[in-house]
């Protein structure tokens, strides 16, 4: 039976794109967070659409390529209703290495690629992945402008970039929305990227808007095999015990109200939308029905200033850095 509960619509800044109020990231279907059940996926994902949910987020490096191949046959079929967005600029080797690149070339080569796999003529928003300094950022939006203008993309988007990035890539071609990690765990964003989006008109998708899981207060006692947090500093150690500790209003909160503290988190960071006057819709990606209607769920509660109070300071307190490896993130390069 189909769920009455339709997500309500949210136009993504100033640009007209316009989708469910939150979206589905897809990249878990495929690899970094350990085995995939196909079925449940699938299932996942035709329960997402049946409840409102629009975009559908993967990249070109997930799966290299694999992601895009196994969203293809549900993005086909539901073609007028699924707004698919795609990313470019990380690049992973054979031997699976990673890279960066932003060379207007690559640019034009991987897009063709992107829609050969997904088995569709346009791609609705089209990123910028990572930001390569070493590149003008003139040149890579100036490249993906072109594809617009070849009706090969609709909307662009920006990854990972500063509030300064945003605005030099926004005058040469309009920027729909950026991607940046924006959750009670990661704050980033807030220092120069929100104020630069609000300003110019631009939508924020924020991803692992549920730290990666570890704002749902049920991390795993040992990673699965395949599972990329196992390198990641902010769940291994010492740091994963004092960030644990960092849950306890969250797990309050939730308890309190009958909710689980994914809703909790999830309804905090919606409610981001009114504090910064711009237009947010996460992507928090599963594989499974139930927790794709729990996520959808957030969408009902609205945190009172107390709880929103209790949950303020948090972010600062995190132990570990978001990834091992930093030099690819917009803070790396914030002035």
């Amino acid at each position: 039976m189909a769920d009455s509960r339709k997500l309500p619509r949210v136009r993504l800044g100033d640009g007209g794109l316009t989708v469910g109020a939150q979206g589905l990231g897809c990249m878990g279907m495929s690899e970094f967070y350990g085995d995939t059940d196909e079925k449940a996926a699938r299932a996942t994902l035709d329960a997402a659409l049946e409840r409102g949910v629009t975009m559908f987020d993967t990249a070109d490096m997930y799966g290299r390529g694999e992601n895009e191949r196994f969203l293809a046959p549900f993005v086909r079929t539901h073609r007028e209703q699924v707004v698919i967005a795609t990313k470019v600029g990380s690049v992973r080797g054979d031997d699976g290495a990673m890279s960066v690149s932003n060379d207007p070339g690559y640019i034009r080569q991987a897009v063709e690629g992107s829609l050969s796999r997904l088995g569709v003529e346009v791609i609705d928003l089209y990123t910028l992945h990572r930001r390569d300094p070493e590149v003008p950022l003139a040149d890579s939006i100036g490249a993906m402008a072109e594809l617009v203008e070849q009706g090969k993309v609709r909307y662009l988007g920006l990854s990972e970039v500063t509030g300064d990035e945003l605005r030099e890539a926004d005058t040469v071609h309009p920027i729909a929305a950026v991607q940046s990690e924006w959750s009670l765990f990661t704050r980033d964003i807030e220092r120069t990227l929100v104020p630069a989006a609000a300003e110019l008109g631009v939508g924020v998708v924020p991803y692992s808007p549920l730290g990666r899981g570890f704002l749902t207060g049920a991390m795993p006692a040992r990673w699965q095999g395949g599972d990329v947090r196992s390198v990641f500093p902010r769940f291994t150690g010492e740091n994963a015990r004092r960030n644990a500790e960092l849950l306890a209003p969250v797990a309050e909160i939730a308890e309190a109200r009958g909710v689980s503290m994914a809703q909790v988190a999830l309804a905090w960071l919606h409610r981001r939308a009114e504090v910064h006057h711009l237009s947010v819709v996460p992507i928090p990606g599963t594989r499974k029905p139930a927790r794709l209607a729990e996520n959808l769920a957030a969408l009902e509660i609205t945190l009172t200033d107390d709880e929103l109070g209790r949950l303020e300071p948090i972010a600062e307190q995190v132990a570990g850095d978001r990834y091992p490896d930093m030099t690819e993130t917009a803070g790396s390069r914030e002035s």
